[in-house]
């Protein structure tokens, strides 16, 4: 019987949980085909909402403890390591590297070392993807380490999408057709601090969404600060009707909430690709950089979508000042809506990133 594949995951956290999301859905996925994960992380205490339940096979080491000769010398005797992933430009401690290569691989006469880079949809993505480069300095002088990214073509490295996903979500729709129409319109809130932020929820307030009132859930920490934030600032009583503030949400509580939900805000590359499997509405709120280069990004991504121009112009007025932000009509919604869905289906045809993942070790190893 053959043992299970090692992957040794580093992941750095910045300033939001969107590294750490990707990483860990990466890592149970990876477990639940098989895989064998050891999960490197300098700030692990998101995991603690985010997967409470932790993964079998998936173990979350501090990034600390990387640095330390003798006790990565001890994990790596024990299960050496098959697969090295860098996630999003990290850099691993060379200490780690020392001890990595020196070690003998069990499962493949070769082992891999791949740079996991960040979603997008610009054109460089399918250019750079598969892409060797050849370790000059360090203990790994000599390696080559691979260039892989994720994205929305059969030349790019897919879209994370575990296999188990479609049936929930089916069952969610279905039990969404039994309850009927509700009168409100319910919208899920998650970005960061947008100066249209102020602009749609005075409008929401006034008028509500497409003609129906608004039932807004907002989720935890720096979302409903901007939001409290807003309204204590609203010169009129806000009427959305009704405002859920949600505690912080498990991945799988806040993919349920995100199927049951009229409209979805997003933000960052975990929450936008769950957005996209919902097959629901989405705004998307793209990391806003200071250079602006967020923006020829956010445009990409929309063209490859295909998104109707109400949606487009949606996207752009969110990202920038909201000067520009109008109201989707019942009628825009209708359309986001089935843009949504078409767009779910034409990427549900290709392969996942985790099954490109896996077949590209297979035949790079």
């Amino acid at each position: 019987m053959n043992r299970r594949r090692q992957w040794d995951i580093f992941c750095k956290v910045i300033d939001n949980f969107g590294d750490i999301g990707v990483c860990w859905r990466l890592s149970a996925d990876l477990a639940a085909r098989g895989e064998s994960v050891r999960l490197w992380v300098d700030d692990a205490s998101a995991l603690s909402w985010m997967a409470p339940a932790g993964a079998e096979a998936v173990e979350v080491l501090p990034w600390a403890q990387s640095v330390e000769s003798s006790a990565v010398t001890a994990r790596l005797t024990k299960q050496p390591g098959d697969v090295l992933i860098e996630a999003f430009g990290c850099e691993i401690p060379s200490e780690f590297l020392t001890v990595w290569v020196a070690q003998p691989a069990q499962c493949q006469p070769v082992r891999c070392w791949l740079n996991l880079e960040y979603l997008s949809a610009e054109s460089y993505v399918e250019r750079c993807h598969a892409m060797p480069s050849l370790v000059n300095h360090g203990p790994a002088a000599g390696w080559t380490k691979w260039f892989f990214y994720p994205g929305f073509t059969p030349k790019t490295g897919g879209l994370l999408r575990e296999p188990w996903l479609l049936k929930p979500m089916a069952d969610s729709e279905a039990q969404d057709e039994l309850q009927g129409d509700s009168p409100r319109l319910r919208v899920s809130l998650f970005c960061y601090e947008p100066p249209a932020l102020a602009v749609l929820l005075a409008e929401w307030s006034r008028h509500g969404l497409a003609g129906r009132p608004v039932e807004l859930l907002v989720t935890a920490g720096r979302t409903a600060r901007a939001v409290k934030a807003v309204l204590s600032h609203l010169k009129t009583e806000p009427d959305l009707r009704r405002i859920t503030w949600l505690p912080w949400l498990s991945q799988t509580e806040y993919d349920h909430l995100l199927w049951r939900c009229d409209l979805n805000f997003v933000r960052g590359e975990d929450s936008v690709l769950r957005a996209l499997w919902a097959g629901k509405p989405f705004i998307w709120s793209i990391y806003p950089q200071d250079d602006g280069a967020h923006l020829p990004k956010l445009e990409a991504f929309l063209q490859q979508l295909d998104a109707p121009d109400s949606l487009k112009a949606f996207h752009r007025a969110w990202n920038t000042d909201g000067e520009n932000l109008a109201a989707p009509s019942a009628a825009d919604l209708a359309d986001w809506h089935l843009h949504a869905e078409a767009a779910r289906r034409a990427l549900l045809v290709q392969d996942d990133m985790t099954s490109r993942l896996l077949q590209f070790v297979a035949k790079n190893r």
